[in-house]
């Protein structure tokens, strides 16, 4: 099995995804070989001459809907036995960090659909989809903007891409359950706000210490819910 990741997008706005993967981690990742990018537009699958790929719901209602036969061949253009198909929907199980590490780690190949208008025919859904997944309890555009954070956030824990191995990542917030604890750097006084002392110490234990204080403290005093999830 290749190491490389590849990430298919489905969408009917591919130039929403331009910026973001020709830009800083996404740009280096791809041109050095660890994750291939590719996005798919259903318009280009569709069979009438005005390239439809929505139509109003069945028993009316407001909005349109994705159309399950340019979706279909879309999809199944790209996908193998070993692609994990992906729907960004608000009705997803919500994201977290935990979720990205199965993602980067579990597989070699994700399909991420994007829906838009009032979502995507049915179908699609129950004969295509192996997960569902929000980025959180509120309603965006489309489903590319969720599926760029949810690639970005799984893409830098691919090994190599953001270099150092596995340390680049591992003190980052949520990595731990807790926040990330206070960085620093030079200068060591700024506007007469100084670096705490203890970090000129060199001892790393206390450091250590030290900065695990410090993410509990601001995980207690932020985002207290994820110690209660620890203790549940």
């Amino acid at each position: 099995m290749s190491d490389v990741l590849k990430i298919d997008v489905i969408t009917l706005f591919p130039g929403m995804l331009t910026g973001f993967l020709e830009e800083s981690m996404m740009k280096r990742a791809a041109n050095a070989g660890l994750v291939e990018f590719n996005v798919v537009n259903p318009r280009d699958f569709t069979t009438d001459k005005h390239n439809t790929t929505d139509d109003r719901p069945f028993g009316g209602g407001p909005g349109m809907v994705m159309k399950c036969e340019p979706l279909f061949a879309a999809i199944e253009s790209v996908r193998t036995a070993e692609s994990r198909v992906i729907l960004m929907t608000p009705s997803g199980k919500t994201f977290k960090q935990a979720e990205a590490r199965r993602l980067a780690d579990d597989y070699h190949h994700l399909i991420f659909v994007c829906g838009h208008y009032e979502g995507i025919d049915e179908r699609v859904r129950e004969a295509l989809v192996d997960e569902e997944i929000s980025i959180g309890d509120y309603v965006l555009t489309n489903g590319v903007l969720s599926a760029a954070v949810v690639i970005d956030a799984v893409a830098r824990l691919r090994p190599g891409v953001l270099g150092g191995g596995a340390v680049a990542t591992e003190d980052e917030s949520f990595s731990s359950g807790l926040l990330e604890f206070p960085q620093y750097t030079r200068p060591p006084e700024f506007r007469g706000m100084q670096v705490p002392e203890i970090l000129f110490s060199g001892d790393h234990g206390k450091i250590a210490a030290w900065r695990h204080e410090q993410a509990l403290k601001r995980t207690k005093e932020h985002r207290s819910d994820l110690l209660d999830a620890e203790e549940d």
